[in-house]
């Protein structure tokens, strides 16, 4: 895949475009891993709009604010300078692709993502980078509000057993001394959250296509959403 820079500024264009392929799921299912092996098998591009909310979520620890201070979080917005090279993505420059992947990071990101103006702000920049055509998209809400007119919609899921022991496997191979309980008790809290939230809650788009992925390997589930994908007209 060509190294690509995606300027994360919003310009206020905000058109769904296509072609575009949507993958939405729960938390810890692989999406992302997914989502970047499915644009390089198509040649096509990979947004992380995961990685764009926990970014924000970084900003907002670092700035020490509360959601509640309402002035404070739209100033920060307001100033909020995100990118993303590759897989890569930038804070105000600054390469944050690992500080964003900590677990006090994994914590906070659940709030900030639920807050309807962070949201907004953050589709706003989703829409405009797809807009370019021949992206590779994961989240939550992507085939459901962000992506709407998205050719192909997927919806991947797992057991949260089976979702807990790949996130357990990933922390370890990163050195970390993770607890499977905990691991799997997070993201049963993170389920809970992002299915009932005001806000774009987690759910099936009426036109996605559901995989459950539990017994499958990562190469599987890839293939599976290419030859949907090209199965297309």
């Amino acid at each position: 895949m060509d190294r690509r820079g995606a300027d994360l500024q919003n310009d206020g264009m905000t058109a769904p475009a296509l072609p575009l392929i949507a993958i939405d799921g729960p938390s810890g299912v692989g999406k992302s891993t997914t989502a970047r092996r499915v644009a390089e098998r198509l040649g096509w591009y990979y947004l992380d709009t995961g990685a764009m909310y926990r970014a924000a979520a970084l900003a907002v620890q670092r700035a020490g604010l509360a959601l509640a201070d309402r002035p404070a979080l739209e100033a920060l917005l307001q100033s909020l300078d995100l990118s993303q090279e590759d897989t890569r993505i930038f804070l105000a420059g600054e390469d944050v692709s690992e500080a964003i992947r900590s677990q006090a990071i994994t914590q906070l990101v659940t709030p900030v993502s639920a807050d309807a103006r962070v949201r907004e702000v953050l589709v706003d920049q989703q829409r405009r980078i797809g807009a370019r055509g021949r992206w590779v998209v994961d989240g939550r809400d992507i085939g459901t509000v962000v992506f709407t007119g998205a050719c192909c919609k997927i919806f991947l899921t797992a057991s949260p057993e089976a979702r807990a022991q790949r996130r357990f496997l990933e922390l370890q191979a990163k050195g970390q001394s993770p607890d499977l309980a905990a691991v799997l008790q997070d993201l049963q809290r993170r389920d809970l959250a992002d299915s009932t939230r005001a806000v774009a809650p987690l759910r099936r788009a009426e036109d996605a296509a559901e995989l459950d992925s539990s017994t499958m390997s990562l190469e599987q589930v890839v293939a599976w959403i290419v030859a949907r994908h090209q199965a297309h007209p």
